[in-house]
């Protein structure tokens, strides 16, 4: 959407009216303390829903159109979790069973498994 567009969404008898912010807003809004004071959570949060996302992209009658997509990090991370167990640990941190670096089995968050070098970068990209 271009900056400024508007979304109006009704919560209850209240509607709330988004304006969509141009880019001279992000330092603002990312640099914020509050922002900042919560990122960590907010990335394993994110973390979270992409990994259940992932679990969704690998189930039966979906997995071969997903791997039709023009993203090569979501083909690469769809190869590489395949059909492994997956599950929420004690922090409620989503983690699949997979070899880590070493070829060793470990529970690994979607953002410690291991991909080619080839594969582009998550975000934030250098």
């Amino acid at each position: 959407m271009e900056p400024g567009a508007q979304v109006v969404l009704r919560r209850g008898d209240l509607p709330l009216t988004y304006t969509v912010a141009g880019l001279e807003a992000l330092a603002s809004i990312v640099e914020h303390p509050e922002a900042v004071a919560h990122a960590k959570g907010h990335w394993r949060t994110g973390v979270d829903v992409a990994s259940f996302t992932l679990v969704a992209l690998s189930g039966e009658g979906v997995r071969g159109r997903a791997m039709q997509a023009p993203y090569p990090r979501l083909r690469a991370l769809l190869r590489a979790v395949g059909d492994a167990p997956y599950e929420a640990d004690e922090a409620g941190d989503v983690r699949f069973c997979l070899p880590d670096e070493d070829g060793r089995e470990r529970w690994l968050r979607l953002d410690e498994i291991p991909l080619p070098p080839s594969v582009p970068a998550a975000w934030p990209r250098s």
